[in-house]
């Protein structure tokens, strides 16, 4: 399980299910973090169960003095986490990525929303886009701080 993680002073998602389907707002969150999460076939349970621990206890927020010593928990930060699969194209031969490395929705799906799950187990606010749909992410970076997380 892979994950792009940016520190955010807003963030919105977008979901429009179908070609002739007008955007709408399906998530939308203050200061916290937006998470881009893609899964690989072999991911599991223990997987999902790591990521959400890892990305609640982050210390990448900013203490009296600026320094990155705080956890979502300790500052009340929100969570957006939107599902892409694009984390897993693999772009080492050719122009066009290959997906071969990214999990099926039927895979991926029910993993995410257990990473979600962990995450609001924790008492943190967490918002999510939808899966199968085409969606717009609009964020404010803050600091810029952007990780890579994998479990």
């Amino acid at each position: 399980m892979r994950a792009v993680v940016q520190r955010v002073k807003r963030a919105e998602v977008l979901s429009r299910p179908g070609p002739d389907d007008d955007y709408v707002c399906v998530g939308r969150i203050g200061p916290g973090a937006c998470v881009l999460i893609g899964v690989t076939h072999d991911d599991g349970q223990a997987e999902a169960d790591a990521m959400s621990r890892k990305l609640a206890g982050l210390r990448i927020f900013g203490d009296d003095d600026g320094v990155m010593n705080l956890g979502a928990a300790e500052v009340d930060a929100e969570f957006l986490v939107v599902s892409q699969f694009t984390l897993y194209g693999d772009t080492t031969k050719g122009r066009r990525p290959s997906w071969v490395a990214a999990a099926r929705p039927e895979h991926a799906e029910p993993l995410v929303d257990r990473v979600v799950d962990g995450l609001r187990s924790t008492g943190l606010r967490v918002e999510t886009g939808r899966f199968r749909t085409d969606m717009e992410v609009d964020l404010v970076n803050d600091g810029p701080v952007t990780l890579i997380v994998e479990t």
